[in-house]
């Protein structure tokens, strides 16, 4: 049994640095011979890349702040504030007189773009903090779940999400909280004191994904409205998360704005980190023929996915999948390029391939190297190669055009 006054003891030791890194990251074990193995197997095996997890500071940021808030949250259970909370939250279910004692401002937002792995990140640190365990308190004894995530209702209703914490209480707790609800048929304003109340006695975090949701719907504000006195009359940690249109949301009143403060963040850039998770990713290779990963196809590969890494994880995959199901058994630019034609044509319009802008001071003239010959290469102001600055060396010079392309730019023959 555990107790709420030593509660720093309760939660497992906050890691950091190279130790977090290390337990946060996910590498499936690998067996260079399934090489071999039949289609079948290969294919299945094939699945083991949506698996892989590798960390970033990103991951690294969302562990900390979640730490903390939960730290926060359970900090104040047990205390003299949290039993005379019980007392008003009884009332507000009885009389709806709503008295918010706790207080506090623990909510916060994780805001980024889709597919950069919010939702992975969160899993993991959820993971690491609780360690998938249920906290038991004496003297009173009650069970506190650590952290709880919910998805918002599409349509932003009130009374959905408030049900679906009671459900997510009684799936993990065994108890009858939303059997209850149910049954009595609870108005929404019982709910909010019923839910308060549950929070206060089980609740540790709450996460509220897909929070965007809001953006669209009229119900949206009544819904964040309803999150804020979650935490005034609870006392608990909330953390919402979704894309950056909910950003947007948040920001048309100080009294939204002031809820959402937290963390915001973007594709990867092409760097270090992008280019460590395209070899990790690389390395899970389940074609016949093995290749290895060059700076040409990391490149490529950040100009047709954005730097989204889940994007790179689809592509990857389907390109193995075309190989092995076609014969061809070997991941190559060829391959890669056939299924972002095939696989990923719905997300051509959001992606954009465009060549990476060079970062060096670029001189008035690059001289190239064509079939032995130094030809020189006329520039547009901005200083960079263009390819109609090539069309133009090459009709001057009588150059095969092709040559200067692949000189300069990446280049993919598909044969027609």
């Amino acid at each position: 049994m555990a107790d709420l006054s030593n509660i720093i003891h309760i939660l497992p030791l906050m890691k950091s640095g190279d130790d977090l890194f290390s337990a946060l990251e996910i590498l499936p074990k690998y067996d260079d011979m399934i090489r071999t193995a039949d289609v079948p197997v290969r294919l299945m095996a094939l699945s083991d890349l949506y698996r892989i997890y590798v960390p970033s500071n990103m991951s690294l940021e969302i562990y900390s702040k979640m730490y903390l808030a939960l730290l926060r949250s359970l900090q104040k259970k047990g205390t003299r504030l949290a039993v005379q909370q019980k007392n008003q939250n009884h009332k507000a279910v009885i009389q709806q007189e709503y008295s918010g004692i706790m207080g506090g401002s623990d909510s916060f937002t994780i805001i980024g773009a889709s597919g950069i792995g919010k939702s992975s990140a969160i899993g993991r640190a959820i993971t690491l903090i609780t360690e998938n365990r249920v906290i038991e308190v004496e003297n009173p004894y009650t069970k506190i779940i650590p952290c709880i995530c919910v998805q918002c209702p599409f349509d932003s209703s009130v009374k959905g999400l408030l049900l679906e914490i009671l459900r997510k209480v009684d799936e993990t707790i065994d108890s009858k909280y939303y059997e209850n609800a149910l049954r009595v048929r609870t108005t929404t304003d019982m709910l909010i004191g019923s839910v308060s109340q549950v929070a206060l006695n089980h609740i540790g975090l709450l996460v509220v994904d897909e929070i965007q949701n809001v953006c669209n719907s009229k119900n949206g504000k009544s819904l964040v409205g309803m999150l804020t006195q979650l935490i005034n009359n609870s006392g608990i940690s909330i953390c919402m998360v979704g894309t950056p249109e909910s950003a947007v949301f948040f920001e048309q009143a100080v009294q939204l704005a002031r809820r959402s403060l937290g963390l915001r963040y973007d594709v990867m850039e092409y760097g270090t980190d992008f280019r460590k998770f395209c070899e990790i990713v690389f390395s899970y290779q389940y074609v016949k023929q093995r290749t290895e990963i060059t700076d040409a196809i990391m490149e490529w590969l950040y100009e047709h996915t954005s730097g989204n890494i889940s994007v790179v994880v689809s592509l990857i995959h389907d390109a193995q999948e075309i190989a092995i199901l076609s014969g061809k058994e070997i991941l190559d630019l060829e391959t890669l390029n056939e299924a972002y034609q095939k696989r990923l044509s719905m997300l051509h319009d959001f992606i954009h391939p465009v060549q990476r802008k060079q970062t060096s001071t670029p001189k008035k003239k690059v001289s190239v190297t064509s079939a032995g010959v130094k030809i020189p290469v006329r520039e547009g102001d901005s200083g960079e190669v263009t390819i109609a600055g090539l069309v133009s060396v090459a009709k001057d010079d009588n150059v095969d055009i092709v040559q200067l392309l692949k000189e300069h730019m990446l280049v993919v023959e598909v044969a027609v």
